[in-house]
């Protein structure tokens, strides 16, 4: 009797180490399928991040932060960001009561101010334009001078039309 018992044991921890064998092989093989999968995942994100960062370098070439020689210009005056300088003084224009000096349009819902800037040089600026529902673009030359007072011209301009 107690050989059977030894034996029955013996049976009944066989199974249970077939089992753990089993089930772990499946375990690793599901975790070499998921780190698989994770690792073509980061290959993907890496992929997208270097076209992103491409992307990104290609919209900063006209950009006066990125411009050595533009920069120049303005070595002499100590500012710490000629851009942002810049940009502060053409939204100062929109403080002014009704449309925007520069804009070349009377407002159809409200008044003309200008949202965006893109500083692209030492001359030229590229800015958007909008009264809430209708929107145009500007592209203003501009001179910094040395008492740091800045002159915006207005070079050319167009209004989009609305699709309804």
């Amino acid at each position: 009797m107690k050989n059977k018992i030894y034996l029955y044991l013996f049976i009944f921890a066989a199974l249970i180490c077939l089992y753990l064998f089993v089930s772990s092989n499946k375990m690793t093989a599901a975790s070499d399928a998921r780190i698989q999968a994770l690792e073509t995942k980061v290959e993907n994100l890496k992929d997208s991040l270097q076209q992103a960062e491409l992307s990104v370098l290609e919209m900063q070439y006209f950009s006066l932060e990125n411009n050595d020689d533009a920069l120049a210009y303005y070595e002499h005056l100590d500012l710490e960001n000629p851009s942002r300088y810049i940009s502060d003084k053409l939204l100062e224009t929109n403080e002014s009561e009704g449309d925007n000096p520069l804009v070349p349009y009377e407002g159809m819902q409200n008044d003309f101010k200008i949202n965006k800037i893109k500083v692209l040089n030492h001359k030229w600026i590229l800015t958007d334009f909008s009264d809430g529902k209708y929107w145009g673009e500007l592209l203003i030359k501009y001179e910094l001078k040395d008492d740091l007072g800045v002159d915006f011209t207005l070079v050319d301009h167009l209004l989009y039309t609305r699709n309804n």
